[in-house]
């Protein structure tokens, strides 16, 4: 992992990823693209870590794709094998992640947010895919999952036109899960993974996969995804624990397993 333009540390089973470009707006180049698809190999192999927060250093979230390297040729090392742009936005993964935006997530910025399961923005963040500008196409996910997390118009607008949207307008329209003040982004995914940490993890786990499997399947067909999940669950030791708390009126203690 490259402890430059990425910086990972964890405590009390979140881990957090930090976009470490400032003077670059955290915009990906090759060595951030392979430093996020390290860290997170790093979370995905370890038991210990429940949720993950991405966020960025300085005053961006991320610009998107550093255009720098995309006109000196190394446009290819913007993604890598298994995790796509930036090393995340096709990555295949089963922890919760959190997007903690205090500032602009532009272009290849908003796609990675959109490739996070929730969404903590401050006041000063701002959401846009301005590819268009540039002669340009959101290739990064943000033409097909941008119409899934705000109204069809308002998605077609933004891609249209380039122009970005606020933080506000951004929650009101449910993109974004907590708005809060500048400066306070991270701290606040910060208490949203914690409310997440105090359940079962594999639970968690579970209940984010059917949901992701589910969409745009019949009642039946994410009924029977929900039953496959339910048995999974009853074999671990965790799904003992939790009764075994409620009756002896105490907070369970999960393994993880």
């Amino acid at each position: 992992m490259s402890e430059d333009v990425v910086l990972y540390e964890s405590s009390n089973h979140v881990g957090l990823i930090t976009l470490n470009r400032p003077q670059a707006r955290n915009a990906v180049n090759g060595d951030l693209a392979e430093g996020v698809e390290a860290a997170m190999d790093h979370i995905e192999n370890d038991p210990d870590i429940w949720i993950t927060i991405i966020t960025g250093n300085g005053p961006s979230f991320c610009a998107g794709a550093d255009l720098k390297a995309v006109s000196s040729g190394d446009a290819g090392r913007l993604s890598t094998k298994r995790g796509g742009f930036a090393g995340l936005v096709m990555r295949e993964r089963t922890k919760p992640l959190i997007a903690a935006c205090d500032g602009p997530a532009l272009a290849g910025g908003t796609e990675i947010v959109l490739s996070c399961d929730l969404v903590v923005a401050s006041t000063a963040a701002r959401f846009g895919v301005p590819e268009v500008k540039r002669s340009l196409a959101a290739a990064a996910g943000g033409l097909f999952r941008l119409p899934k997390v705000l109204p069809r118009n308002v998605a077609t607008e933004l891609i249209l036109t380039g122009d970005p949207i606020s933080a506000e307008m951004a929650a009101h329209y449910g993109m974004v899960n907590t708005l809060c003040e500048p400066g306070e982004a991270l701290a606040t995914a910060r208490e949203l993974a914690e409310r997440i940490a105090v359940n079962a993890p594999l639970a968690v786990r579970e209940s984010l996969a059917v949901m992701k499997a589910s969409v745009g399947l019949d009642d039946e067909a994410a009924m029977k995804l929900s039953g496959q999940a339910m048995r999974r669950l009853s074999e671990t030791a965790d799904y003992a624990e939790g009764p075994r708390a409620f009756i002896e009126k105490r907070a369970p203690v999960w393994q993880g397993k």
